[in-house]
């Protein structure tokens, strides 16, 4: 089997389901059953999952310290993960540990306690990100939120559920012009 048929079989498989287990720490994943859905998990010969979904929604993480070894432990290629849910946690800001995983597409954050508007910045390195939450977090009451979230990620599709139009990408430029102060070209000198 080549790759890209690996991915596509991959993409219809079911999450690997954490949720709702009052999970504190990421570490306790490896010794914690996943929930079981309508279609069994699919597993590689070591026992590691096949999926490209890891939904760790309605616990109680306030960091994410160890995410990559614990995902290692438990997805045969945890680098293709593709929907990460962490919504409905503790968490007060985005780990840089998410932005290692490039071929994220849906990253779910909404519900936890990150304050920072700045802290959106870290995932503008995500090439594929397609659908992001973050309503629910303290940042959503700053003023310009839904603007500078797509200013900074300019490639997604879906922000808080909602679909984002052509009109939204428009009013993120004006307010952007108005708000965001434009980096000061450097003028080189010419030395004789």
């Amino acid at each position: 089997m080549n790759q890209q048929d690996y991915m596509n079989t991959w993409v219809q498989e079911p999450p690997l389901d954490y949720s709702f287990r009052s999970i504190q720490i990421i570490q306790d994943l490896v010794n914690e059953e996943p929930r079981t859905g309508l279609r069994p998990l699919k597993r590689s010969k070591s026992g590691k999952s096949l999926t490209q979904s890891l939904w760790l929604n309605n616990n109680v993480l306030n960091d994410l310290r160890d995410f990559n070894q614990v995902a290692s432990k438990l997805l045969k290629h945890p680098e293709n993960l593709a929907w990460i849910d962490l919504s409905f946690n503790d968490l007060t800001s985005i780990d840089p540990v998410l932005t290692t995983f490039f071929n994220l597409s849906v990253l779910y954050l909404h519900g936890n306690s990150i304050q920072r508007l700045g802290e959106v910045n870290k995932l503008a390195v995500l090439p594929r990100l397609r659908s992001l939450t973050l309503h629910g977090n303290p940042m959503e009451e700053e003023k310009g939120y839904r603007q500078y979230v797509l200013c900074t990620l300019p490639r997604i599709t879906t922000f808080d559920f909602s679909g984002v139009t052509k009109a939204d990408r428009t009013t993120a430029e004006v307010w952007k012009r108005m708000n965001i102060k434009p980096k000061k070209a450097r003028i080189k000198q010419n030395i004789l």
